[in-house]
């Protein structure tokens, strides 16, 4: 993350170029916030509404920092874990970071409301991660991330009391929504 200057109407992000081709208007997930590529070149810059940095961490990414950057799905294209849609619920905390045989497992705080969107073997995306919930509880949840995906996401730079971006599964908030 190269910066970010936080203004009264919202926030503008810049970062260092990634190696895929990026275009002005093109979306692009920010540790897992739907955002739009609005200058490309020296770097690349976004711009977050008030309401995007109330229900996201954008806001506390500081120089320097590691972000999970990827382009959007296609359709046609292979769909690899679940429907990820970059829009943000909430913002949990991580309790404890502990290893365990090669994963590491994550316990993060359940923002009220929405215990009801996750239950063991469902979806939830950790940072725009696509993850497996291993248990849930009243106040938290689990999940075990692989060695592969530590390697190649900013999960591996996370630790306990850190702030993380989460978008509950889709399907579980439609369901509920339908009852």
């Amino acid at each position: 993350m190269k910066e970010i200057k936080t203004r009264k109407n919202g926030a503008v992000l810049k970062l260092v170029r990634p190696k895929f081709k990026t275009d002005i208007g093109q979306s692009l997930a920010v540790n897992g916030v739907c955002s739009t590529v609005v200058k490309t070149h020296p770097y690349l810059q976004f711009e977050y509404m008030p309401e995007t940095l109330k229900c996201s961490n954008i806001n506390r990414l500081k120089k320097n920092d590691f972000v999970n950057l990827e382009p959007s799905l296609k359709f046609g294209a292979t769909l690899d874990g679940h429907l990820v849609l970059g829009h943000v619920d909430a913002v949990g905390k991580i309790l404890s970071v502990k290893t365990e045989g090669n994963s590491r497992v994550f316990r993060i705080t359940i923002p009220s409301g929405f215990k009801k969107y996750l239950m063991p073997k469902g979806s939830i995306t950790v940072e725009g991660v696509a993850l497996t919930v291993v248990g849930a509880r009243q106040n938290f949840f689990t999940v075990k991330i692989i060695p592969y995906t530590l390697r190649h996401t900013n999960l591996i730079w996370k630790k306990m009391e850190n702030k993380v971006n989460l978008e509950f599964d889709i399907l579980a908030k439609y369901l509920y929504a339908r009852k």
